[in-house]
């Protein structure tokens, strides 16, 4: 049977990708350079030019149980493409911090393909005398180790640059998102008086110019229904005189509503194109009194009148601004602003530093994954004691021929095909890099 592994890269990283078919077959008892130059006959020699051919070194693994093979054998497929998802992740990460030095990604100081092509296994990193299942999983480990890692990094990077982003919308935008402490200068707020008390509050409330006339003709209405104007009955009506003053709980404060908009309130700020800021006080809540229940008092609650009224504000299109006043704060938002940027070019640097030294890494491991494969499906398939050879072609355009001419010289000319999967009469494990 056969291993076909095919990947999918963005366009822009296939016009740099190369194909290539790690094939393996049996030495039949005889010397590895005759199986060899079977395979150089096969497809790459002046006879049948789809591919060079490079020697490629399977060391001599630990066996185990035919059992522990076949169940690796499945479990091989699954962790190659993982480790290979890991691979691309790092390498597209790394591709987009570097732009056009994305070929400064090596593995083990030279280009991918070079690698590939001069392969050798690292015995100090994967002793060979392991167990497979054990050295599987330290590979699939550290490869896993470093995944999460990119995932951290990553995830951070894009929270500050979502940090900066916002930052330079808040400086650059109009007066509904721009920071305000940044626009109004000391000569825009001289004249506005800014209450924070107790009982009255002044809110800045950005709104399209195209609502203005609206907005000032409503702004004392607006929340109408927030506050109970109504109290104690302090009528001068004679016909009152002489009867107890209700107080307390026997009062209906609501019978009679109104506004939080402090009368006379209102102030233009600023303006700018598309937007103005206008001031308005509002009150900032109402107590509603407690009451006795038998002998237990009930404590009476605070009314908050600020968010109610801001959400009132935003079902008109008016944008309550979440805003403090501080005539220093605009040098410390440019300083901020500044130290935000520099966060993100040193993390941008840092990332394209981790990618170059962890792309040879992932990379390293994934090329270990696919020699155990071609190790476990070699014995597989022409069984104890090992005795086979294996070869990397390295293929530009001509796939399907040198398959063809594979499936001629090495088996039985046909290529059979089941549920996507194509089987051939020798061990055959495509990839691109």
């Amino acid at each position: 049977f056969t291993l076909l592994v095919v990947h999918f890269l963005p366009l822009s990283l296939r016009l740099v990708t190369m194909s290539y078919f790690i094939t393996a077959i049996s030495n039949g008892g005889g010397a590895p350079e005759q199986a060899y130059r079977k395979l150089q006959s096969a497809g790459a020699c002046p006879e049948a030019p789809y591919a060079e051919m490079f020697k490629f070194e399977v060391p001599s693994l630990t066996v185990g149980t035919l059992d522990s093979l076949m169940t690796l054998s499945d479990d091989l497929l699954k962790t190659d493409s993982i480790i290979e998802g890991i691979v691309r992740k790092v390498q597209n990460t790394g591709f987009e911090f570097l732009g056009k030095k994305g070929g400064e990604l090596t593995v083990g100081g030279v280009p991918a393909p070079r690698y590939i092509q001069q392969f050798a296994w690292d015995y100090a990193k994967y002793p060979n005398r392991r167990p497979l299942k054990e050295l599987v999983s330290l590979i699939s480990g550290g490869v896993a180790a470093i995944d999460e890692e990119l995932k951290q990094l990553t995830s951070s990077y894009a929270a500050k640059v979502a940090a900066l982003q916002e930052a330079k919308t808040k400086k650059g935008g109009n007066l509904m998102v721009a920071d305000l402490n940044d626009v109004l200068t000391e000569e825009i707020m001289h004249g506005v008086e800014v209450r924070d008390t107790e009982y009255l509050k002044t809110l800045f409330i950005a709104i399209p110019k195209t609502a203005e006339e609206n907005f000032e003709s409503a702004v004392y209405q607006l929340g109408d229904d927030l506050v109970g104007y109504g109290g104690p009955d302090w009528s001068r009506d004679p016909s009152k005189l002489g009867e107890p003053v209700k107080f307390g709980s026997m009062v209906d404060r609501h019978q009679q509503r109104g506004s939080p908009v402090v009368p006379g309130s209102l102030k233009k700020v600023h303006s700018d194109i598309d937007t103005a800021l206008y001031a308005v006080t509002i009150l900032k809540g109402q107590y509603e009194s407690g009451y006795y229940e038998g002998e237990d008092f009930i404590a009476g609650n605070k009314i908050d009148f600020d968010k109610e009224f801001t959400k009132v504000c935003s079902a008109k299109r008016f944008v309550v601004r979440d805003f403090k006043y501080d005539s220093s704060q605009a040098s410390k938002s440019a300083m901020a602003l500044e130290q935000l940027q520099v966060e993100v070019d040193g993390m941008k640097s840092g990332l394209m530093r981790w990618c170059k030294t962890h792309y040879g890494e992932a990379f390293v491991a994934w090329m270990h994954i696919k020699v155990i494969r071609v190790f476990v499906e070699s014995v597989l398939r022409y069984g104890l004691p090992v005795d086979f050879t294996a070869v990397l072609y390295k293929v530009d355009g001509k796939q399907t021929e040198l398959i063809n001419a594979l499936d001629k010289a090495l088996g039985s000319g046909d290529k059979v095909e089941d549920d996507d999967e194509e089987y051939h009469d020798f061990v055959l494990i495509r990839f691109d890099a």
